[in-house]
């Protein structure tokens, strides 16, 4: 089933987008900030993104910047204010791929879901919800990990952890990075939280996690998934 992500920070606007798209078989998810959008986006990987730009915190076209550079499959529809057409240039440079001018016709926001979800689905017809590398496996809808086909029991965090590692390997990735990714743009914590579900993770998923074959340190920056 279709994942849409609306991220609008008035609740009348969600709850009536909440309730056309479930009519047509979406699952719908609300976020009313953009930090609790972005978070939501890594938790629940939406298909679709309907995304205001006037929201509290960061804006809609902050947020439409850093979902197309960390997830670019994800389509994105801008939600624009009547007559700002300034609004709409800059949203397509930041990388939506359509945008919707409120108050809008909900016949026509199911149309251009549909038509951009045919346009995604198009690009690969062998997308997989599947990720894979070495011996590990990670199912993101069932949301269960494998090594060499025996599951490894992740908590939410590490297996949100391990799918971001997977999902850009050989690449390093800082600990504000991950930070932000898994435990959201509005975190208040310690961020050694991240060194330590790391040295989890490594617990799990290394044959010697002193020295690990998968998830390097890079040194004064943070970590790197090394595809084998």
């Amino acid at each position: 089933m279709n994942k849409v992500l609306i991220i609008e920070d008035e609740e009348s606007i969600r709850k009536f987008v909440k309730l056309v798209l479930s009519k047509q078989g979406f699952t719908v998810i609300q976020a009313g900030t953009g930090e609790d959008g972005l978070e939501k986006v890594n938790i629940e990987n939406p298909n679709i993104i309907l995304l205001d730009i006037m929201l509290p915190g960061i804006d809609g076209f902050k947020v439409c910047e850093i979902v197309r550079k960390d997830y670019p499959d994800i389509g994105i529809i801008m939600l624009t204010a009547r007559g700002q057409d300034i609004d709409k240039i800059k949203g397509l440079e930041y990388g939506a791929d359509d945008y919707m001018v409120k108050p809008f016709n909900p016949l026509e926001l199911s149309a251009r879901i549909n038509s951009l979800l045919r346009r995604i689905n198009s690009h690969d017809n062998n997308a997989s919800d599947i990720l894979e590398s070495g011996p590990f496996k990670i199912d993101m809808n069932c949301k269960i990990a494998f090594k060499n086909t025996i599951t490894v029991n992740l908590t939410p965090k590490e297996f949100l952890l391990m799918k971001i590692f997977m999902q850009n390997p050989n690449k390093a990735l800082s600990r504000n990075k991950l930070l932000d990714l898994v435990w959201g743009y509005n975190f208040v914590g310690d961020p050694k939280i991240v060194d330590v579900n790391v040295r989890r993770l490594r617990n799990k998923l290394e044959e010697t996690p002193s020295s690990p074959n998968y998830i390097e340190t890079v040194w004064g920056m943070g970590y790197r998934w090394k595809e084998i």
